[in-house]
C-alpha cells in the first residue's frame, strides 16, 4: 500500500535497530528477510544462532546480514539483569530472578536490548500474548516522560477513500486498557493524535468520541464518562479538533453527519476513532478488517519511552514487516518526545523565579 511504502521510504534513512524475538515463527523469519531486502530497518533476532540457520534453511529465507543475539551468551547480561531486578526490586525482584527471566522470555530480553541501547524498538505479539507484551514494555521501559496513560491504536487501512484520510484511520484504545475513565479516555485520543501526525501525517486530525449516542440520543454510564472526556479535552485547550459523543455513522458519513450532529465540525469527517472501550474496540476494527479487507496496523502500544509494538497473532509476515516500519517511526518519534520534553523542563525552570 502507499502509505506503508512512503513510510518506509521515510525511516529508509535513521536506520533503526528493531528487535524480533520471536524466532520459532516462520512468519517472523519471512518478515526479517523482507525487511532486510527492503533495507529500511536493522533486524536483530534473538535466539540461538545454530536453530535460526537451520529453520531459515528449511523454509528457504535468506537472512544474510541480520544480527542474532543468544540471552545464554550475551556480553551484557549481568548488566541487563541489574538494571531488571533495581526497576523491579519494589516488586521483589532479584538479579538471579532477572536472569531466569530475561534468558527464558525472549520478549521481555528483546525489551532490555532497548533499555541498554542496544536496539531501538522491539516488536512481537505473532505467538506472544498482547498482555506479555504489553508487560515487556512496562516493566523493563516504562512510560514516556509525563505520560499517564499507556494505550495502544490501530492504524487501519482501508479501500475506501471517501472515509477518513484517503480511507486511512487510526482507532484507539484496541488493545490495552478495558474500561478507560474519562481522563483516560482524553489522553487517549491526545496519544492517538500524536500517532496521526508523526506516523500516518495527517495534516488535519479530527477526533470523534465514539458511543451508542449522538448529542444526548441516548443515557447511560459509558456515555457520561465520554461526556466527560470531551470536557477534559476542552479544558486541555488542544491543537485538534474533537467532537462526541457520536455513533459510528455520524463520525463517519458526511450526510449522516450533518443530520444528527449539524455544525459540527468533526461528524462525518474523523479520521481518528475513540472507543468507549476495549470491547467495542476489538470488535470494531476485526469486523472493519475483515468484511472491509482493509489492513490492520496494531495493537501499537504508545505511551511508553522506547516503541515495544505488538501483532496480532493472526499476522502475515507483511503485517510484521510493516509494523516494524511503523517501530521505526516511533523510535525517531520518541527521540523527539524526549528532546521536546528536556526542553519543555528547561524552559520551565529558567521561567521559575530565582532568589
Amino acid at each position: 500500500m502507499r502509505f506503508t511504502e512512503d513510510l518506509k521510504a521515510r525511516v529508509t534513512k535513521a536506520q533503526k535497530k528493531i528487535v524480533l524475538p520471536e524466532t520459532n515463527s516462520r512468519r517472523v523469519l519471512k518478515a526479517a528477510e523482507r525487511v532486510l531486502a527492503d533495507g529500511f530497518a536493522r533486524i536483530i533476532l534473538v535466539g540461538k544462532l545454530d536453530q535460526i540457520k537451520k529453520d531459515a534453511s528449511k523454509f528457504q529465507i535468506d537472512l544474510t546480514g541480520v544480527e542474532v543475539i543468544d540471552p545464554e551468551t550475551y556480553y551484557r547480561m549481568d548488566e541487563l539483569c541489574e538494571y531488571f531486578a533495581k526497576r523491579r526490586e519494589k516488586k521483589g525482584m532479584t538479579v538471579e530472578k532477572a536472569r531466569e527471566i530475561m534468558t527464558a522470555n525472549h520478549t521481555m530480553f528483546g525489551a532490555g536490548l532497548v533499555a541498554l541501547g542496544e536496539a531501538d524498538g522491539v516488536v512481537s505479539g505473532a505467538a506472544t500474548t498482547s498482555a506479555d507484551v504489553i508487560r515487556a514494555g512496562l516493566q523493563v521501559i516504562g512510560p514516556s516522560k509525563g505520560n499517564r496513560t499507556v494505550s495502544s491504536a490501530f492504524i487501519l487501512l482501508t479501500n475506501t477513500p471517501q472515509y477518513g484520510d484517503n480511507g486511512i484511520l487510526v482507532l484507539g484504545d484496541c488493545g490495552v486498557i478495558p474500561n478507560p475513565t474519562a481522563e483516560q479516555l482524553a489522553d487517549i485520543a491526545c496519544i492517538c493524535v500524536y500517532r496521526a501526525r508523526r506516523t500516518v501525517q495527517m495534516l488535519d486530525p479530527k477526533v470523534a468520541f465514539l458511543s451508542y449516542s449522538t448529542k444526548g440520543s441516548g443515557n447511560g454510564d459509558s456515555v457520561d464518562n465520554v461526556r466527560r472526556a470531551i470536557e477534559i479535552l476542552k479544558e486541555r485547550n488542544v491543537d485538534f479538533e474533537f467532537d462526541g459523543e457520536l455513533q459510528a455513522d455520524a463520525a463517519l458519513v458526511p450526510e449522516v453527519g450533518k443530520h444528527k450532529a449539524p455544525g459540527s465540525k468533526v461528524a462525518g469527517y474523523a479520521n481518528v476513532l475513540i472507543f468507549p472501550n476495549l470491547d467495542a474496540a476489538n470488535i470494531g476494527y476485526k469486523m472493519v478488517q475483515r468484511f472491509a479487507n482493509a489492513t490492520a496496523l496494531g495493537p501499537l502500544v504508545q505511551g511508553l519511552a522506547k516503541p515495544i509494538l505488538d501483532l496480532s497473532r493472526g499476522c502475515s509476515s507483511e503485517d510484521v514487516a510493516d509494523v516494524v516500519a511503523v517501530c521505526c517511526s516511533d523510535a525517531i518519534t520518541a527521540d523527539i518526545y524526549e528532546k521536546e520534553f528536556a526542553e519543555s523542563q528547561q524552559t520551565q525552570q529558567s521561567q521559575q523565579p530565582q532568589l
